[in-house]
């Protein structure tokens, strides 16, 4: 095979190798006491962070590791290049919102390297070619942003606009193997869109770079980490437009056949070196809104009339500016305290809410753990590893302290992981229900049974159930060490979920708050018992989709009550040795609510332990929020048509309803045509969320995007956000699957590439040779993608349990765009052949040396390799039969020379004195930090000897796997049925291997396929 493999060097030697003493920058490692966090560029010790800073120079302390960036984005704005054109006013005075920035533009850091013709293949379409360059640097500007009086830039004129770079290479095509002498067997893998290359270019560009929101509006990969500077534009991760430069009307959208609609993720996580998100407050008043569209205020509403006016975006109305709010304009028509007003220069902002938004006292997140203590739990390590995930939650490493030590008479502080003024409750069940007082006052935990399952109730009352966690700390950690032993001589197999779920629901009535609920085995017992549905006989027919949802009235009551209460609830579940959980009516209370569920369904100890410990810390420790209310409103012209995620909706039209929403939950919303849009304006969505803080606080989140709107379907086709377009028909694709079949869904997927591609074809400027596939500039990867949703275990061909289809199908539903990129297309590093300096800072950035991940594809896999494997829910460690013991010895220590000898149960690496192992550790900690909510604990996939394995065969999705094709068969497939559509032949009926068998089915799955 390829590729150069220190490992399989003549005279390697673990012990004198140069890779296992020097560090990259060749100074002697320092051993001895090394943590768990890794080596820095010197090997001194790190803290468990991670083993690089993040963003920023090496060397420098925690207040200016981020100095590079920081300033970098504070030198943005709206100007561009000061020399770049004449400042010429806008003829519509007033018709956009004043962005300027007021400070000179950053200039774009070029990224050396690659030569154009690196990124694209075969056939190039020259016409359409940018200028040579770095993929990323010097983005093109869509009209929105030039439509803003910006100082700097010319208005818009897409003839007149000059060739820049653009973020990848533009209009490339892969050649066709139905061209004429071209076959199948000479298509060149290298030749046809790579998902590892473009997340590659993307990572090392925005290490150096800002992603500026209305300088560039092409948002970097959503798998890419970066570090966004709001411009007034929201950052791209709260809010994903799938296309930011719009069709003025909806013929010209069906024509291109490309969904338009957002994704947004409200609490997304920021990244070190970005703006916290400004939080004001307004008063009893309020902050001002549009009196007609209760648009709330944002850096797109302009003022007339000397400041007495505000003109609302969405619906242009002028609405009377409060005498509190009011402040003068000068004239050019902007407010003198502007600068001064981060609702007028930021695109995500918070509001503090007056007690009219309130539908009850906010306080403090109360969270209420409920347990299993059945005997499944017990046996199997379950209940214990839970208890340690609540202790580190809470405590983190304190809870292994003694609990009573004192110092100079006083006890050690434990510091706060969850917000002052949180509480905390505990409620176990088996076939009864036990509630603990766990008051400081107490020295042990006080245990009060409830029998009574019919009609359950709180026997402590709210005021007894919940405590401050740090303020119970000893009677708590006491609480949770003994509950294994404390019910290991109780049998009790069949838990009675349902009854257990009603009283905490009665415990939170008054509060809202968040469960947190640990289950082991099929809650048979009680009333809403549960039953073994899955039986093997409904798989692969037209009613396979009833076991996808809950058909249990009683659990779709207890769901929208939780709701209704404010309450949120996620569910960690441990199978039964693979066992039936029936996800379908468990989680759906967890989405309804806004929730999440958690699958281990081969839950073994020690091997998972870690895995749902950090999982556990993970879900308390993020941000969440509770009692929530989402609205989204949108430029007249347009009009939201559906939402796809997980919350609950009385009826169209109304707000969506959450329990609970937090930093990991995203959906996205579909919008129409209600008129025809005016090119010479922009389009504006605002997502505004109300919901109660885990510090107690109620507040309006919003969210403001805005789009350029174009006449010219080639001008739209160049602003496609490719992940967002994949995310909404992911999510559109899952909300159907309790509507249509599998078989009827992967046709559609199938359809709707091929109308997006064909589209793209028939709009094309240029014209191209019939054999070739020409693809767009910003869906390169979007048919490996699509591919790799197809392959998924919700809508794959063949059998799959339904517990693993419905657990897929709502992850698909609230994944996060991050999330749902790793999950269609996994990251694969090579071990074996790392060089030296790479997962080491780099000693003139501080910034992570980033290893080329490989594609999906067995050949790729070299003889004697290791491959690290992750797709953001799992991460394998796959060893070759034939792999070097070398190796294995720098990997896992002296003596682990054989595969057979590795500890099968093994979830982290041991920390080592060996440059391999540092290097791996390094990477597992910078991939962490790129994660949803799975926690990244390693699983070994030892060739021939573990069933991991076929999980790594089914992760490389460019093969042919999952009853589905291979990335080359497939893109033959997408060009055949393009082909036919052009020609006008196409049929959606019969023939040409495109839709054959879909006979009538395609005509109820209209809204999916975009028609």
């Amino acid at each position: 095979m390829a590729g150069y493999n220190p490992y399989q060097q003549p005279g390697y030697q673990q012990g004198s190798s140069s890779q296992s003493q020097f560090a990259p920058n060749g100074t002697p490692y320092q051993y001895g006491g090394t943590p768990q966090g890794g080596y820095g560029p010197q090997g001194t010790p790190h803290q468990d962070q991670g083993y690089f800073p993040p963003h920023g120079q090496a060397n420098v302390s925690n207040d200016g590791r981020l100095r590079v960036l920081a300033e970098q984005a504070h030198r943005m704005s709206l100007d561009g290049d000061a020399a770049a054109a004449p400042y010429r006013p806008n003829k519509k005075k007033n018709r956009h919102a004043y962005h300027n920035l007021e400070q000179p533009a950053a200039p774009v850091q070029s990224f050396g390297g690659a030569a154009q013709g690196q990124y694209g293949y075969a056939n190039t379409d020259n016409s359409q070619q940018m200028s040579t360059g770095h993929p990323y640097a010097g983005q093109q500007v869509t009209p929105a942003m030039n439509q803003f009086p910006a100082q700097a830039n010319a208005p818009f004129a897409p003839g007149l606009q000059a060739p820049s770079p653009g973020i990848r290479t533009q209009l490339q095509q892969v050649p066709s193997t139905a061209g004429p002498g071209v076959s199948q067997g000479k298509v060149d893998p290298e030749q046809i869109p790579s998902i590892p290359r473009l997340r590659d270019a993307a990572t090392q560009y925005y290490l150096d770079n800002v992603y500026p929101t209305m300088e560039q509006h092409i948002p970097p990969p959503a798998a890419v980490p970066f570090v966004a500077h709001d411009q007034g534009n929201s950052s791209p991760k709260y809010a994903r437009l799938t296309l930011n430069n719009i069709p003025s009307t909806t013929e010209a959208l069906a024509t291109s056949a490309l969904p338009l609609g957002i994704v947004l993720q409200p609490l997304a996580p920021l990244q070190e070196g970005e703006r916290t998100i400004p939080v004001l407050d307004f008063g009893e008043i309020g902050p001002p809104r549009c009196r007609r569209c209760r648009t709330y205020i944002n850096p797109f509403m302009t003022f007339r009339s000397g400041g007495n006016k505000l003109v609302c975006n969405m619906c242009t109305f002028p609405n009377d500016v409060s005498p509190e709010y009011f402040a003068p304009t000068d004239p050019s028509g902007v407010r003198v305290d502007r600068p001064q007003r981060p609702e007028l220069t930021v695109g995500t902002v918070e509001f503090m809410v007056p007690k009219e938004y309130w539908a009850k006292e906010p306080v403090g997140l109360h969270w209420l753990f409920l347990i299993d203590v059945g005997q499944e739990a017990i046996q199997r390590g379950f209940l214990q590893a839970f208890c340690q995930g609540v202790l580190l939650a809470l405590y983190g490493d304190e809870h292994e302290k003694e609990d009573d030590e004192e110092q100079d008479g006083e006890t050690p502080k434990v510091p706060r992981r969850i917000p002052a003024g949180s509480q905390v409750g505990f409620v176990t069940f088996d076939r009864s229900m036990y509630f603990f007082n766990c008051s400081a006052k107490v020295e042990q935990a006080q245990m009060l049974v409830m029998p009574d399952l019919e009609e359950p109730f709180v026997p402590l009352g709210s005021n007894g159930l919940f405590v401050d966690p740090y303020e119970s700390k000893h009677v708590i950690t006491d609480l949770l060490r003994r509950l294994p032993s404390l019910f290991s001589r109780q049998k009790s197999p069949e838990p009675a979920l349902l009854p257990a779920l009603k009283a905490t629901q009665a415990a939170l009535a008054a509060t809202g708050g968040k469960i947190i609920c640990s289950l082991s085995a099929l809650p048979t017992w009680g009333p809403g018992r549960l039953i073994l549905r899955d039986k093997n006989d409904l798989h692969g027919i037209e009613t396979e989709r009833k076991l996808f949802q809950t058909e249990n009235a009683d659990w779709k009551n207890v769901a929208s009550n939780m709701v209704q209460s404010g309450i949120g609830v996620d569910f960690f579940l441990a199978a039964a040795s693979g066992g039936y959980m029936d996800i379908a009516t468990i989680g759906h209370v967890s989405a309804l609510s806004g929730g999440e569920t958690y699958f281990y369904p081969t839950f073994t100890s020690p091997r998972d332990v870690q895995r749902l410990t950090k999982e556990i810390e993970h879900t308390v420790t993020r941000e969440t929020g509770y009692q929530a209310l989402m609205k989204v409103r949108c430029s007249n012209g347009l009009q939201v048509s559906s939402y796809h995620g997980n919350f609950l909706q009385h009826s169209f039209g109304a707000d969506l309803e959450l329990g609970s929403v937090d930093a990991d939950k995203a959906l996205g919303v579909m919008f129409s045509y209600d008129g025809q849009l005016d090119s010479k304006l922009d389009a504006h969505f605002q997502c505004a969320l109300l919901y109660t803080t885990a510090g107690g606080e109620r507040r309006v989140r919003c969210t403001n995007t805005v789009a350029s709107v174009s006449e010219s379907l080639p001008e739209v086709m160049r602003f496609i956000d490719q992940d967002a377009v994949v995310s909404m028909i992911a999510k559109e694709a899952a909300t159907r699957m309790t509507e249509r079949t599998l078989k009827d869904i992967r046709n559609a997927l199938t359809e709707k590439t091929i109308d997006i591609l064909a589209g793209h074809r028939r709009t094309s400027p240029s014209g191209h040779p019939a054999g070739q596939l020409v693809l767009p500039e910003n869906l390169k990867e979007f048919a490996m993608y699509i591919l790799g949703l197809i392959k998924s275990r919700a809508f794959k061909a063949g059998h799959e349990p339904s517990d693993r289809r419905t657990h897929t199908m709502r992850f698909l539903k609230s994944a996060s765009p991050l999330e749902l990129s790793l999950f269609l297309y996994p990251r694969i590093i090579p071990l074996h052949s790392l060089p030296d300096n790479s997962c080491f800072p780099n000693p003139e950035t501080g910034h992570l040396v980033v290893p080329e991940s490989i594609r999906a594809l067995f050949g790729r896999i070299e003889d004697g390799g290791a491959y690290l494997v992750d797709d953001g829910q799992i991460c394998l460690l796959w060893l070759h039969e034939h792999v070097s013991p070398n190796l294995l010895e720098d990997l896992f220590g002296p003596g682990h020379t054989n595969l057979a000898d590795l500890d099968p149960s093994l979830s982290s690496l041991p920390v080592l004195e060996t440059h391999l192992n540092a290097q791996v550790r390094n990477l597992i900690a910078y991939w962490s930090s790129m994660r949803g909510s799975k926690a990244l604990t390693l699983q070994l996939a030892r060739q021939g000897l573990d069933g991991a394995e076929y999980e790594f065969a089914r992760l490389l999705v460019e093969d042919r796997n999952n009853d589905a094709q291979n990335y080359v068969d497939w893109l033959v497939h997408l060009h055949r049925g393009i082909q036919v559509e052009l020609n006008g032949g196409r049929r959606k009926e019969e023939g040409e291997g495109v839709g054959a068998g879909l006979e009538g089915a395609m005509a109820g799955l209209s809204n999916l396929i975009g028609r």
